[in-house]
């Protein structure tokens, strides 16, 4: 039995690698041709490049269920259509005893979708968006068309590219008096966060201040910024929901939540991320009880494209919840664990009728 579970496993997980290279190489080639309107000057063909292969770990963590529910599918095709199947079954082995073989590798996939999703791709995420708005803007005069904007009292603030760890680049900061009039605006090319003082540090400042009907220009090497705002604030704000780790979105739930604002956005994202293990299940319990189902005798490429129909169905109904959820008032929870629920239940009910 042992040997037929490292069969079952290895034919599984090759088939589960093969999936999900074809699924990022895809992407990534689209994601290439999308960078390629914005080359310039200062961003080549080869800082493309490098902007799409930092972001392949998040992709993959993004495409891990499809790729799971493909690679189950082909691995047990594969099986399949050398009859193997059948002499496992003619020999006493149950689908329940393949399920258990299956997830062997699909579990191995699963913890590596949970470290990526939890350390490796919200840092890689930011370092790509910010080399690249870097490239492109860099230490230049603000561009309201993109870069962040942050709020902090009277003071308003735009960044052309943020990088992890605490680093700005293109740093503008405009302070208003309390009756809404322009009191001073700055432009620093370059602001980094001392982590152990808590205080920014902004280099090559120019400083023009405002005195009712004349102006004061001054400029300094380096200046010491004081701010409630920090590296991990920057990234709550600048990277979306579904990219933040599993802590960082409890803690800033949290934080809405004192604030009473509105936290059906990241509570959404918070358990598709916690969940992640059962969804790559479920859908998994899906594509093994198709095999031994309905696409039974249906070829390779048919068991493809149902495999691509049933993750994209998936996910368009896990999309349409999240919203409903806010709209309706419902909780996230249920969004998300609602197709999960319904393709376990599928699964399990396909596999007991072929068994």
């Amino acid at each position: 039995m042992r040997r037929l579970s490292n069969h079952i496993g290895t034919t599984v997980f090759a088939s589960i690698g093969v999936a999900l290279l074809v699924l990022i190489g895809l992407d990534a080639v689209g994601e290439i041709i999308d960078q390629s309107g914005r080359l310039g000057r200062n961003y080549h063909f080869s800082d493309a490049l490098i902007y799409v292969g930092t972001l392949l770990p998040s992709r993959l963590y993004e495409f891990m269920p499809f790729g799971c529910l493909i690679g189950c599918l082909i691995g047990l095709g594969i099986l399949q259509g050398n009859s193997e199947v059948v002499v496992m079954r003619a020999a006493g082995v149950s689908p329940l005893q393949v399920v258990g073989f299956v997830l062997k590798p699909v579990l191995v996939f699963i913890v590596l979708a949970m470290a990526i999703g939890e350390y490796f791709s919200p840092y890689l995420d930011q370092l790509a968006e910010g080399r690249r708005e870097y490239l492109l803007k860099g230490e230049t005069a603000q561009d309201s068309t993109s870069g962040f904007w942050n709020r902090e009292g009277n003071e308003f603030m735009h960044f052309n590219a943020v990088f992890p760890g605490g680093v700005l680049y293109g740093v503008t900061r405009y302070r208003f008096t309390d009756d809404k009039t322009i009191e001073e605006a700055s432009f620093s090319s370059r602001a980094t966060y001392n982590a152990v003082e808590g205080y920014w540090t902004e280099e090559n400042v120019s400083i023009t201040r405002f005195y009712g009907d004349r102006t004061e220009v001054d400029k300094k090497i380096t200046r010491h910024w004081d701010s409630e705002l920090t590296p991990n604030v920057l990234t709550v704000n600048i990277l979306p929901a579904d990219a933040l780790p599993i802590a960082s979105l409890s803690g800033y739930i949290e934080f809405l939540r004192q604030q009473n604002a509105n936290t059906a956005d990241y509570e959404v994202a918070f358990w598709r991320k916690v969940l992640q293990p059962l969804i790559i299940i479920g859908l998994v319990l899906v594509g093994i009880s198709f095999v031994f189902g309905p696409l039974r005798e249906s070829t390779m490429g048919f068991r493809v494209f149902v495999g691509v129909v049933t993750g994209v169905t998936f996910r368009i109904v896990q999309d349409l919840l999240g919203p409903l959820s806010i709209v309706f008032g419902f909780p996230p929870f249920l969004a998300v664990i609602t197709p999960v629920v319904f393709c376990a239940a599928l699964g399990v009910y396909l596999l007991r009728r072929s068994g």
